[in-house]
């Protein structure tokens, strides 16, 4: 068997090598991890590490793992990108930079402690007044919003290697630390698609850092006896890192909600759940500073919760990390913390800072105005949109334009010293080559001080020799190993030091409820217009001589139908003789056109939206079907390739087959609690509207025995009857027969009866809204339509009048539909209204109110 002749890629890639890099040390030598790497990597080979590449990149988009970028076509679903070659640290090296970020934890907690104190910062001179009152991050409402012990629960720092083979600090990270969601789901693809890479090494786990972030909240909880309610706070759907927010909600254990599911009532912040209000204990919050409170932060916030400072005050509830800890984030301190850390410490920085200086004192800007050449130049707050400026790339007129506007507003910029970073190994289109990497390392403050996860983020650069590793430009993130030659006994799981009191109930906000409704609705909805539009075409394609509507009455019944089906009007209301000449022109229409309202395109678009926000509900297989959904909406939004009847049938089968699919996992695998009860029942409206409307458009009228013939046959296929049909009645097609299975046999799924039956049952098991109450508006509403169609006699309903009208049937059906639809009403004001009525949102303490 023929094979490619053997490269050696350690000495290849070293050959490649322009600056100091990873796999060396400080005397060219390789180190031992990164030997053992490129040997696994070498028994691999390279087609093989692209191949596993691919699966990586098919992996992360099956699981829905995506950092969304703003202003760009693809941006709401960016896949997450991935490089398949790790990014390895020494255990002992990571022994040394873990002790120098707690270090610069610890002192950043202590400076926090001073901004909203005493600021004798400020006052001894350590560092100018403006870090504190020109800081877009520093909130004076803040002052007295405090956490019980380290202020800064939670803390990321951005390194890189330096030229003195040394990890610099780049960056801080203080107010809403993101990343760690993405590393734990990095480390979890590595390990299933390139097990083998780690031959010969020990890697620390990361599940250590999870089990004292868990830890930490449950000591803030402090609840002995009531089992807390932890809510992690999302911007929502559209932020970037919404993946992240779902992943670690669910991962943690805690619910995940958005500001408007919470509000602050007497002093205490209350989740509005479906239940009725359910006190918050503990925030996580990935809502930035100012966004957080609209009543004394910004005022425009729709993210936050009006009155949360004032909760956090009266220590009604904890968040992490507290609202104003963004002031840490300023760039300027970086250039003031040696002599910070000498203030509060009295030891120097075990981790240094890249070289920085703040224009606002008069010999930092003289230096950074003749040294242009050397400096990044930054603007000191970070809220201020500015790209970084590389003095080196400007060219003369932008050199003099950039001075002059140093010059106008000298305390709003900062320089760094741009120094040659390390670069480390990245597969880059086929090929093993140097890129320049940053680490993201985090930390959570516990009973000792700070844990140090052991491992982190690593981002490298996709374009080479240029320092763009953040994933909104395009760079790429790297699973980081901590690695030694022998295991370092390190737990696997998140086992928590105590067994926390245990709530079977689960919150489920009132928004999320809303979601998964209309998860149920538009899932069903999507099917039904497929499956019925495929049975129409079927007939068509029966029909290639189809040449009007006049000698062929069932294919236009059937296309009106179709159009009462989807409600994209006029569609084949409409009688131009071009529509009826070529039908396959709407059809593809109402396949694809996302901007039209009851297309098959605009319900599938709805529907995925709906998934995405409530992603936190659904497990990996779920997610793994909802992208094969995904793939499929990508597919028939191109027109083009729907050019016959064939194109659509087999891409609307697949479509159908997959959102079947994702009902029949659902329906096997999901607790049957609040969240699937709202998810079926949204999804029994749907298919109780749309079979009653199919029937009605139908058999509102009576037809000629042949047209009705074909009526029927497709009406029963629309039910998934024809089958035990003919069991019953052999080939003999009556519309009464017909009516009797398809409205009043409760032992069939499709049935009508059966239908409303599962629908009382479902409304019947959600949360009672009031007390004292027997029966809720739905429930009424449920009872009455199920009473119509059992009391209905078949005989009197097949009947017509002289214009050959069935007035009984259709009267019925409408009067069924409207009830159903009273029910949507009813059950949104009564679970997904976001201000409710006071008498609904009484506390509920289900301790207390357990029988």
């Amino acid at each position: 068997m023929l094979t490619d002749v053997a490269v050696n890629l350690l000495q290849a890639y070293r050959s490649g090598l322009a600056s100091y890099d990873e796999v060396l040390d400080m005397h060219g030598r390789v180190k031992p991890h990164w030997n053992a790497l490129f040997s696994s990597l070498e028994k691999l080979g390279i087609h093989e590490l692209k191949s596993r590449n691919q699966e990586i990149i098919s992996k992360l988009r099956e699981n829905g793992v995506t950092y969304n970028v703003y202003g760009t076509p693809d941006g709401m679903n960016r896949p997450w990108q991935l490089d398949p070659i790790p990014f390895l640290i020494e255990q002992k090296e990571w022994n040394g930079i873990a002790k120098g970020l707690q270090q610069r934890a610890g002192l950043l907690n202590l400076i926090m402690k001073d901004l909203y104190g005493p600021r004798k910062l400020v006052r001894d001179g350590i560092i100018p007044a403006e870090l504190v009152y020109d800081n877009t991050g520093f909130f004076r409402s803040c002052a007295d919003v405090r956490l019980p012990g380290e202020q800064l629960a939670l803390f990321a720092a951005d390194m890189a290697r330096g030229p003195d083979g040394q990890m610099w600090i780049v960056d801080n990270r203080t107010q809403a630390p993101s990343g760690s969601g993405y590393t734990l789901e990095n480390r979890i693809v590595m390990s299933k698609l390139l097990p083998e890479l780690a031959d010969g090494m020990y890697v620390s786990k990361l599940s250590p850092f999870f089990n004292s972030l868990q830890n930490k909240v449950s000591v803030l909880s402090n609840k002995s006896k009531d089992a807390p309610n932890i809510v992690y706070l999302t911007p929502g759907p559209n932020n970037e890192a919404y993946f992240e927010h779902a992943y670690l909600a669910s991962y943690l254990g805690y619910t995940l909600a958005q500001g408007e599911d919470l509000l602050v009532r007497d002093g205490c912040v209350w989740l509005k759940s479906i239940d009725g209000l359910q006190k918050v204990d503990v925030i996580v919050r990935r809502i930035d500073d100012d966004w957080c409170d609209p009543l004394e932060l910004r005022e425009d916030s729709r993210l936050g919760v009006p009155g949360l400072l004032q909760a956090i005050r009266m220590g009604n509830v904890h968040v992490l990390n507290p609202p104003g800890s963004s002031a840490l984030e300023n760039h300027a301190f970086l250039a003031f913390m040696e002599n910070i850390c000498q203030y509060f410490l009295k030891e120097k920085l075990l981790m240094p800072s890249v070289a920085t200086w703040w224009c606002g004192h008069t010999k930092e800007l003289s230096y950074v105005l003749d040294h242009l050449d050397e400096l990044i130049i930054k603007k000191a707050n970070r809220k201020t949109r500015y790209r970084s400026r590389y003095g080196r790339q400007l060219s003369a007129a932008e050199k003099d334009e950039l001075r002059r506007e140093i010059l106008a507003r000298p305390r709003e910029f900062i320089a760094q010293q741009e120094v040659s970073l390390s670069t480390t190994p990245s597969l880059i289109d086929g090929h093993i080559e140097p890129r320049y990497a940053v680490l993201r390392a985090f930390l959570v403050a516990d009973e000792n001080g700070y844990h140090v996860m052991q491992g982190g983020l690593t981002r490298s650069s996709a374009v080479k020799d240029r320092f763009v590793v953040s994933n909104q430009y395009g760079g790429l993130s790297k699973d980081t190993w901590i690695v030694s030659d022998k295991t370092q006994g390190m737990q696997e799981k998140i086992v928590l030091a105590a067994p926390p009191p245990v709530n079977k109930h689960i919150s489920l906000p009132s928004r999320s409820a809303e979601n998964l409704f209309w998860v149920g609705r538009y899932c069903e909805r999507t099917m039904a217009v497929i499956k019925f539009m495929n049975i129409t075409i079927n007939v068509l394609n029966l029909d290639r001589n189809f040449g009007g509507y006049a000698r062929q009455e069932h294919i236009k019944i059937l296309l009106q139908s179709l159009t009462h089906l989807s409600a994209a009007y006029p569609g084949f209301l409409d009688e131009q003789e071009q529509l009826w000449a070529d039908p396959y022109r709407e059809i593809i229409d109402l396949v694809s056109n996302t901007s039209r309202p009851g297309t098959i395109a605009s319900n599938i678009g709805s529907f995925l939206n709906a998934v995405g926000a409530v992603r936190n509900q659904w497990d990996l297989e779920v997610w793994r079907i909802v992208d094969l959904i995904d793939k499929g909406y990508r597919e028939i939004r191109n027109a083009q390739a729907l050019v016959n009847s064939n194109n659509i049938q087999r891409t609307l089968d697949s479509l159908y087959n997959n959102m079947l699919t994702f009902l029949g996992v659902i329906t096997e695998s999901m607790p049957r609690d609040n969240s699937f009860l709202l998810l079926d029942t949204g999804k029994l409206i749907e298919r109780i509207m749309s079979r009653v409307s199919v029937i009605q458009s139908n058999f509102g009228t009576k037809n000629t025995e042949s047209v009705e013939s074909e009526l029927i046959e497709a009406t029963l296929i629309n039910h998934h009857l024809l089958v035990n049909y003919r069991q019953i009645y052999k080939s003999q097609l009556n519309a009464e027969a017909m009516l009797d299975m398809i409205l009043l046999e409760s032992s069939l799924p499709f049935s009508l009866v059966h239908m409303l039956d599962e629908l009382e049952r479902n409304v019947a098991r959600l949360p009672a809204t009031t007390r004292g109450e027997r029966l809720n508006e739905a429930q009424k509403h449920v009872l009455q339509a199920s009473t119509l169609i059992k009391l209905a006699n078949i005989q009197d309903l097949t009947r017509h009048n002289a214009q050959m009208e069935r007035e009984k049937l259709f009267n019925l059906l409408s009067e069924v539909a409207g009830l159903i639809s009273s029910v949507s009403v009813t059950l949104t004001n009564l679970y997904f209204t976001h201000t409710m009525p006071h008498s609904f949102f009484e506390p509920v303490d289900y301790e207390k109110d357990e029988i």
